[in-house]
């Protein structure tokens, strides 16, 4: 099998900074986004450093990287970011959430914290493979709110989960194994608040994921954008035969 993917990030028609940050690192089958928060410019270090220290790790691991290692570097960037705030904004809180996809052999290991979300196209179907760490999702799953109500809601935007927020940070873990012709979505939540899953999965279904992704980005602009759009498409192919716009690699990763 090989791997082709294509990232983008835009900072929309609102905001004057973009706090998203995003990582491809496909030889070693890593790819990260990052949606930095904190106001000013700390959400812009927040998101940057968690995406730095993540390469930092990759890069030191080798062949022996794992998801336990990927995990590990989350809680150092946790650190660094908690430090950081102390010691250059006085206590004021520079976090970013985070979502990691690393692909292995055949199989998948997802990384999160937070609201940026992994999704996979698969036979067909769209699934949301993360779960929101937010406090309107924590309200859904008690039975307390409606999902229908989720986005209109006053507490829309409050996370529970976020690197750099609290001493010891959390890491979401999902792993299962991959299909031929699997198509993952990594995006921050600029995208996900103006596209409805079911208008993502319609811009999936293209053949070309460059094309698919540019379409994403696109539409996502012409709802507004109000905050910072960063996404990932990755596909797990089959056939040696791939569009000559998506970077593809051969996926000869070896298990630890």
């Amino acid at each position: 099998m090989q791997i082709a993917f294509h990232a983008q990030s835009h900072k929309g028609l609102v905001r004057k900074l973009n706090e998203d940050a995003c990582l491809a690192l496909p030889e070693a089958g890593v790819w990260a986004v990052a949606d930095g928060m904190g106001g000013h410019a700390a959400g812009d270090v927040a998101s940057r450093m968690v995406m730095d220290l993540l390469k930092t790790a990759v890069d030191s691991a080798g062949e022996a990287l794992s998801a336990t290692i990927l995990s590990q570097a989350l809680q150092d960037a946790n650190r660094a970011l908690v430090k950081y705030s102390q010691q250059q904004l006085l206590g004021t809180l520079a976090g970013s959430t985070v979502v990691v996809l690393f692909i292995q052999q055949d199989s998948y290991h997802l990384l999160w914290a937070g609201d940026s979300r992994c999704y996979l196209l698969r036979n067909n179907t769209l699934k949301q493979l993360s779960h929101d760490h937010s406090q309107v999702n924590e309200m859904i799953s008690q039975g307390l709110l409606a999902a229908s109500e989720a986005e209109s809601h006053e507490l829309a935007n409050v996370i529970t989960r976020a690197v750099g927020v609290d001493a010891q940070l959390d890491v979401a873990l999902n792993s299962d194994t991959c299909q031929p012709d699997d198509l993952f979505l990594l995006c921050t939540d600029g995208l996900t608040k103006e596209l409805p899953d079911n208008e993502i999965y319609q811009y999936l279904q293209h053949d070309d994921i460059a094309d698919a992704s540019k379409a994403l980005l696109h539409s996502t602009l012409v709802a507004g954008a109000k905050d910072n759009i960063t996404s990932i498409l990755i596909k797990v192919r089959r056939e040696t035969n791939v569009n000559e716009n998506d970077k593809t690699i051969p996926l000869n990763l070896k298990n630890v």
